[in-house]
């Protein structure tokens, strides 16, 4: 069990474990339930996986091509 802290707007931070064995992330809907002296949460909803076009999913070490970049110098 892992404790967190209530920030002034209310907000907690869900421990990673339990966003990912709930597969909750950004977008996810929570519902919130009084239960005599304690909360039940459950998950409504989790947007679509993004995953379906792959866009994004490789990240380079190499620097960005300059958008100047004339492909015929490199012919030379």
């Amino acid at each position: 069990m892992e404790i967190t802290s209530v920030t002034s707007k209310g907000q907690v931070t869900i421990p990673k474990q339990v966003r990912r064995q709930l597969g909750i992330r950004e977008g996810s809907r929570i519902e919130f339930t009084l239960v005599g002296d304690h909360v039940e949460m459950r998950v409504k909803s989790s947007p679509t996986d993004s995953s379906e076009s792959g866009f994004g999913m490789l990240k380079s070490v190499r620097p960005a091509i300059p958008v100047d970049l004339d492909p015929a110098t490199l012919l030379k």
